[in-house]
């Protein structure tokens, strides 16, 4: 078989007069991408040279080898086999890594001189199709940002090359980080093309946030030409029909985003078949900021692995399914009547839990439709997804016969949600899909197409007749076998096959003696020599063009069924939705019969009313089990609840609670409540947790007081506010004045505020409530004996100036001489805080003591102990002394004492 030299194997300096051929082509191709990673196709390899060839070896932990250029001038080299590329490629690209395919384009055999090379395809982390390089079901995001003009919103652009999902909004130019960063939470795109004059601010902002980013053509950010793209595209005239003809600079970061992906791909993209405008308008708003610190997808320790309202929730049997839920919960609804909808699907499976039952089983025998229709749209599809759709296909009948006209018992007659109708009759039977399919590939299909051995014998008689010659070829070659190993008497003799050399004769050095004088040498290997007879160099050629013919047709053949298959592409797009929108309302309805969920009430009323709600995340951990707690919360009536109580008692996981059954509920979802009755909300803001940006050299204070005030600025009477421990990261007085203007100005905003949940162990504030009309204050109750605090993590109404910090550090394990000074420490500040007159009480404190803890409602006495130690002179006592007088005290501290907890306070 005819061979090419190497590209590396140049014969003067590097001016590019005289290199070989070969490393001229491979300086031309790659100067075309400088960006990438080249992946060269020369014969059985992918081969990587110079700088390419470092970063492989240093990413992949390959071997860097070198060929020589001139003299001692050494050319990197570091190659991967040609059939395992795809995974090296997978490495790269989910490093972060953009990757050039190269290949022969060419056949080696019949080239006159080099070989034809073109790159056929760029890889990058946003524009991932192949499905052993995807890192999970989870949507992969292709962004694009295009700059406003000025004064104007900035545009945004996703698209999901590997579903077609693609979508536009605008960016705020009022927040164009903030704004960004959000979208970044809620969508986690892998790569961000933007122009290459945007400003260095924003591209250090993406990539510190885990994007690619990727500098792009800046006309194609040109809104006249992104129009034309997106039109072209889409067969239309104008762009009104998607909502988007207003939104410039969103129209830019949409052409852009095509091209780019289209650039990439080397080829059209028709499953990307339409394009969406979400607005502001049509959802609540959750930045980055409130998902996280709600942890909606993301846990804030454990990344994606952590418990997460996603990970509790999602029950889906698909993978189109599961997008579709993160989709919801990330992306909240504002309409009622939407809302309605899916709450109505989910409520109609949970009335049968043997319908639930049936639908899920039969949706879990479905393959990612959504994914293997992108394959086949762009043509890179394999047998096995031919035959998970076929199988997939084959359950729509039994689907649709399910949700029958009418809903099972016990609501008898009620018909089918309109939003489960819609889906069912979006899953349209494709049987001449099922048939060629079943016809044409075999049952246990190769994973890859250029393998052979993937068409059906009866589907096509030629390829019939030509295996029928390959396999008579190699049943002669096993009959030749046996015939030489008895003619010559060496029974190890093999008949073995390599591109390079063909067909030979393999004998051991320790038999080489046997060899009989017709036999003609062709190599020699480590373990012995190979030969050839006459006899098989004429059957050779019979054979090896028989076994090309049959690779080449069987690939005519499989292309021709993408082909046929691809003519469905929005058939099946149309299915995979149907299947994602059963699958999340089935699954919804199935957490909410086991978790014991409600369906909320929803309208356009100012209240969040609240009957026994848990946190669905935390329930789930808790082996003692869940205390749940109400809220009711009004613009107009109880709009702050200054919530204040001991460490630990649950003031974070209550107002964590509240926020997450307002998402689940505009998402759709039932929610963890007996009761629920929420006025829509347009967004929430959370200021949770203490975080560190030391790479922006941002403070915690600071991070805490920038988060502040993008709640206060942006705020509308329809939000849902979330503050824990405003003004804690600064001295005592400065944080609560901080605390104190904060709850004014959001009592003062208007006559019906923005609801808020206002943790604090700031307990001066707590006199707010007798100030402000919409203000209440509410804590959670503890029961004190002598020996311990037992937090009982029930809410209820008045306040408390208890923090039990000490209690908390001695569960935390801190060593008992420091709780113990500690707790002296703070008798002695709080006696002296009360005899000076220097602390006002304004707050009504509900405390549940045990009834075995003696009577101290009476008057203050001074602990005779405290009196005793205050007037010691420790200067002047012997050692001796004082051992006598900490025995005395010792027995004085087991008196009963008459002491007035309410005074110290402890």
């Amino acid at each position: 078989m005819k061979t090419e030299p190497s590209p590396g194997t140049g014969t003067s300096a590097d001016d590019g007069k005289n290199l070989t051929p070969g490393m001229r082509q491979y300086r031309e191709i790659k100067a075309q991408y400088p960006d990438a990673i080249l992946f060269f196709h020369i014969g059985d390899f992918f081969e990587t040279l110079e700088s390419d060839a470092e970063i492989v070896s240093k990413e992949l932990d390959l071997v860097l080898t070198s060929r020589s250029k001139n003299g001692d001038q050494r050319i990197p080299l570091a190659g991967v086999p040609h059939h395992a590329g795809e995974a090296y490629i997978a490495r790269l690209v989910a490093k972060g890594y953009k990757v050039a395919i190269c290949e022969q384009i060419g056949d080696p055999k019949t080239a006159k001189g080099l070989v034809k090379r073109e790159v056929v395809r760029v890889i990058t982390p946003g524009t991932v199709i192949d499905p052993a390089m995807l890192p999970s079901s989870a949507a992969t995001y292709l962004m694009a940002i295009s700059p406003g003009a000025k004064g104007a919103d900035w545009g945004m652009a996703l698209l999901d090359i590997s579903t077609g999902e693609f979508f536009v909004s605008a960016l705020p130019v009022d927040n164009i980080p903030g704004s960004v960063r959000s979208e970044i939470a809620r969508y986690r795109p892998a790569e961000c093309i933007v122009p290459s004059t945007v400003d260095e601010d924003l591209r250090a902002l993406l990539h510190r946030d885990g994007v690619v980013v990727t500098p792009y053509n800046n006309d194609c950010f040109r809104t006249d030409r992104a129009g034309r793209t997106l039109c072209d595209h889409f067969g239309v005239a104008t762009l009104a029909g998607y909502g988007c003809d207003a939104m410039p600079a969103a129209i830019g970061a949409a052409g852009a985003a095509l091209s780019y992906a289209e650039e990439t791909q080397k080829s059209a993209l028709p499953h990307v078949s339409s394009l969406s405008t979400r607005s502001s308008a049509q959802g609540m708003m959750l930045d980055a900021i409130t998902l996280r610190n709600l942890e909606v997808h993301e846990s804030i320790r454990g990344g994606k692995k952590g418990a997460t309202l996603f990970s509790i929730l999602d029950r889906t049997k698909t993978p189109m399914g599961s997008r579709l839920l993160l989709r919801q919960l990330t992306r909240p609804l504002t309409a009622i009547a939407r809302i309605g909808a899916r709450l109505d699907a989910v409520e109609y499976f949970t009335t049968s839990a043997t319908l639930r039952m049936s639908l899920r089983e039969q949706l879990s025998r479905h393959a990612d439709i959504e994914r293997i229709t992108a394959r086949i749209a762009y043509g890179n599809a394999g047998p096995r997804d031919l035959v998970a759709l076929a199988d997939s296909l084959e359950t729509l009948p039994a689907i649709r016969e399910l949700l029958a006209s009418a809903a099972p018992a016990p609501v008898g007659s009620t018909p089918v949600p309109e939003r489960v109708a819609e889906a069912r009759d979006g899953l349209v039977d494709l049987p001449d899909i099922i048939d060629l399919v079943r016809n044409a590939i075999v049952d246990d299909p190769p994973a890859i197409a250029k393998n052979g051995g993937l068409i059906r014998p009866g589907y096509s008689a030629e390829l019939d007749s030509m295996t029928g010659v390959l396999h008579t070829g190699k049943n002669w070659i096993a009959e030749l076998q046996q015939q030489e190993r008895e003619k010559t008497g060496i029974r190890s003799l093999k008949i073995g096959y390599n591109r390079v050399f063909g067909y030979y004769i393999d004998v051991s050095k320790t038999n080489t003696h046997l060899v009989p004088a017709r036999y003609e040498r062709r190599q020699t290997t480590a373990t012995g020599e190979r030969y050839t007879i006459p006899e098989l160099k004429e059957k050779e050629a019979v054979i090896t063009d028989a076994d090309e013919r049959v690779l080449a047709l069987e690939r005519t053949l499989f292309d021709g069924l993408i082909d046929e298959i691809r003519k469905q592409i929005p058939a099946l797009q149309k299915i995979a939705e149907g299947i994602s929108i059963l699958d999340v309302a089935a699954a919804l309805a199935d957490t909410a019969v086991d978790l014991d969920y409600v369906r909320p009430q929803l309208d356009e009323g100012d209240a969040i009313i609240c009957r026994d709600v848990r946190h669905p995340v935390v329930e789930r951990s808790l082996a003692g089990g869940f205390v749940p707690n109400d809220a009711d919360l009004s613009g107009s009536k109880t709009q702050i609840m200054i919530i204040t109580g001991a460490n630990m008692a649950g003031k974070s996981t209550y107002m964590r609670s509240i926020a997450l059954c307002c998402i689940m509920a505009q998402a759709g979802s039932f929610v963890p409540a007996r009761f629920a009755k929420i006025g829509i909300i347009d967004r929430i803001f959370t200021r949770v947790g203490a975080f560190d940006d030391l790479a922006s050299g941002q403070s915690t204070f600071f991070v805490e007081m920038l988060e502040l005030a993008n709640i206060l600025n942006n705020m509308t009477d329809k939000s849902l506010v979330i503050l824990d421990e405003i003004g804690r990261g600064t001295s005592t007085a400065d944080g609560c004045s901080i605390a104190q203007a904060v709850l004014e100005y959001l009592h003062s905003k208007s006559s019906a505020g923005a609801k808020t949940l206002f943790a604090t162990h700031f307990h001066e504030l707590v006199g707010m409530e007798g100030e402000l009309k919409r203000v209440k204050n509410y804590h959670f109750a503890v029961q004190e004996t002598k020996k311990e605090v037992v937090l009982l993590r029930k809410l209820i109404p008045g306040a408390t100036d208890k923090s039990y910090g000490i209690h908390v550090a001695r569960l935390a394990g801190i060593p008992k001489k420091v709780t113990d000074h500690a707790d002296m420490i703070l008798t002695d500040t709080l006696s002296r805080d009360a005899s000076g007159g220097t602390k006002a009480r304004r707050y009504t404190q509900i405390l549940l003591v045990d009834d075995s803890m003696p009577d101290r409602s009476g008057p203050q006495v001074p602990d005779p102990v405290v009196m005793e130690l205050s007037s010691l002179d420790t200067d002047t006592m012997t050692p001796m002394q004082a051992l006598a007088k900490l025995a005395e005290l010792k027995g004085l501290a087991g008196k009963p004492k008459n002491t007035d907890l309410k005074g110290a306070g402890r």
